[in-house]
């Protein structure tokens, strides 16, 4: 008998996708993985030893922070009891920002990061071939929109760097992918 034998399979993948709530961004720590839209998908293998199945779609096919990730969901869920657990990478469809939730953009304000815009509000991805028109970005801080981009990168390739010019502070932006 499998040693999750005695977790019903639906409130075992309920309590995985809790669980996954409190697993953080490594590189953007206010925000976690179900936050940043990453977590694609949690069931149930099928298999004899009742294993779990986690899947995610990193932000972008080179980001460094994956294997983090990777190790941060299987102890996450093996320290909840809740494994045996794999993760499997699912790079298509390609992850974009609008899947951050909600939750996760107001996380990113208040941490200092300004949020990125959605891309298409029906969810569509338009295919472009010049730079995306830019809407005034609204400082985290103050919510000033009067402010200016000091540098295309930030921290991390994923932000780039800007000031307001009201209140003088410099802030990073969650670039829309």
């Amino acid at each position: 008998m499998s040693p999750v034998a005695h977790v019903a399979g639906a409130e075992r993948v309920e309590r995985a996708w809790a669980v996954l709530d409190g697993v953080l961004d490594p590189e953007v720590p206010a925000l976690s993985l179900r936050d940043l839209g990453i977590v694609r998908d949690v069931v149930l293998a099928g298999d004899e030893a009742g294993t779990m199945e986690v899947v995610l779609t990193p932000t972008y096919s080179g980001c460094p922070a994956t294997e983090a990730i990777e190790q941060s969901v299987l102890e996450a869920i093996d320290a909840a009891g809740l494994g045996p657990v794999q993760v499997r990478l699912q790079r298509a469809p390609a992850w974009t920002t609008d899947w951050i939730s909600d939750e996760g953009r107001r996380k990113l304000r208040e941490y200092g990061i300004a949020p990125p815009g959605h891309l298409a509000p029906d969810g569509a991805r338009p295919l472009r071939f010049v730079g995306l028109r830019r809407e005034p970005l609204a400082c985290p801080r103050c919510g000033s929109t009067q402010t200016e981009q000091l540098s295309a990168f930030g921290s991390t390739a994923c932000k780039s760097l800007h000031r307001c010019i009201a209140c003088r502070e410099p802030f990073e932006h969650f670039k829309p992918i």
